[in-house]
C-alpha cells in the first residue's frame, strides 16, 4: 500500500510516498480502508520534531513514520474482540498517540471512532475530529458560553475557529475573529459579527472587551488576554507555543485571583463528541469549511499552505 512516510526530522520536504506493508488488525481493531485524512499542528510538531514531540516520538529519528490522526474510511476487516462495528461500516474519528492516517490503510480502535453519517462526505468527515473537539470542548465545556455574550476567537480561519463561530452562533452571541488579511472575506461569509486584522491591529491594546475569548494561536502575554477580558471574563487555550501554555498554566490561578478573570486550557478528550457533531451536522446547524481536498500526490502541496497558515478551515488529503 501507499503512505506518506518519513524518517527523519524536519518540514514537507522531508516527506515520501512509499510503498510499505499493509497492517493488520489486531483482536481490539479494525482495518480502514482509509479515504481522507486531514492535516494538524500536532502532525507538524512530530513532523519538525521539537524538543516536546521528540521526547514523544524518538530523539534522533521518528520512531512513528506515517503522521496523520483524523481520518475517516471504510472498514474492510475486525479482529474478534470487536462489538461496535463491522465490514463495510463507514468511520471516522481521532487516531492521536496511535498515528498511522496518511495511508492507504490503516488500524485503530474502535473507542476511536464513529459512524460516519451518511450525508456526510468522507472529506467533512476528516476534518472534524481534532477541530471540532477543541471548538466544542473550550467553548462549552471551559469556556460556558451563554447567550448574549461577546465571544472573540483568535485564529479564526483555521479549522478550530471555523467550527467554533458556527457553534457559537447557537448561543446567540456576538461574535470577532481574528486572522490575517486574506481570511477576512471568508469570516465574515461564515458569520462572524466582526472581523479584526491581526496584521493591522491587536486586539488586546484597541479598548475592547469581550466575555469569553477562544484563542487557537496562544502567541501573546497572558497579561494582554486578561486586558482585553470583560470583569469575570474567561480566557480559553486550545493550543499554541509550549511556552505560552506554561505560561497560562502557571500564571492563569494568580491572574484569576487578582482580576476576577478566569485563565484556562483544553486538555483534549479525542472523540468524546463526536456523536454531538453528527447531530449538529445532520440538523444542517455545522458544515466544515475544507481547504481542498488535495489528492494523494499533491500532499506536499497541502503541507506547505498548512506550514504557511494559509490554509481556511481544514486542509484535506484524500487517499
Amino acid at each position: 500500500m501507499k503512505a506518506i512516510v518519513y524518517t527523519k526530522y524536519g518540514g514537507p520536504e522531508v516527506l515520501q510516498i512509499k510503498e510499505i506493508e499493509k497492517p493488520f488488525p489486531k483482536d481490539d481493531e479494525v482495518l480502514i480502508k482509509v479515504q481522507a485524512v486531514s492535516i494538524n499542528d500536532w502532525d507538524f510538531g512530530l513532523l519538525e520534531g521539537d524538543f516536546i514531540n521528540r521526547l514523544l516520538n524518538g530523539l534522533l529519528k521518528p520512531k512513528r513514520k506515517i503522521l496523520g490522526s483524523d481520518i475517516s474510511g471504510r472498514i474492510e476487516a475486525v479482529g474478534k474482540n470487536v462489538t461496535r462495528f463491522k465490514t463495510g461500516d463507514e468511520v471516522y474519528g481521532d487516531l492521536s498517540s496511535y498515528w498511522g492516517g496518511f495511508a492507504e490503510y490503516t488500524c485503530a480502535r474502535e473507542k476511536s471512532l464513529a459512524l460516519k453519517p451518511v450525508a456526510m462526505s468522507f472529506e467533512e468527515a476528516a476534518a472534524i475530529p481534532q477541530a471540532a473537539m477543541l471548538a466544542v470542548q473550550g467553548l462549552i465545556d471551559k469556556g460556558k458560553i451563554h447567550p448574549g455574550q461577546k465571544v472573540l476567537i483568535n485564529g479564526a480561519g483555521g479549522g478550530v475557529g471555523t467550527f467554533a463561530v458556527q457553534i457559537a452562533k447557537l448561543y446567540g452571541v456576538e461574535i470577532t475573529g481574528v486572522d490575517s488579511t486574506g481570511k477576512l472575506d471568508k469570516l465574515c461569509s461564515m458569520g462572524f459579527d466582526h472581523v479584526i486584522d491581526y496584521t493591522k491591529q491587536d486586539f488586546t491594546k484597541n479598548g475592547k472587551f469581550y466575555d469569553l475569548i477562544l484563542d487557537v494561536k496562544t502567541n501573546r502575554s497572558m497579561f494582554d488576554y486578561a486586558r482585553a477580558l470583560c470583569p469575570n471574563g474567561i480566557y480559553v487555550t486550545v493550543g499554541g507555543s509550549m511556552g505560552r501554555l506554561l505560561q497560562a498554566l502557571i500564571m492563569g490561578p494568580w491572574i484569576s485571583m487578582i482580576s476576577k478573570k478566569h485563565i484556562r486550557i483544553v486538555a483534549l478528550k479525542t472523540n468524546r463528541d463526536l456523536l454531538y457533531m453528527n447531530e449538529l451536522f445532520e440538523a444542517g446547524k455545522v458544515k466544515p469549511l475544507i481547504d481542498g481536498p488535495y489528492k494523494l500526490n499533491d500532499f506536499a502541496e497541502a503541507f506547505r499552505l498548512f506550514d504557511k497558515a494559509g490554509h481556511k478551515g481544514k486542509v484535506v488529503i484524500t487517499m
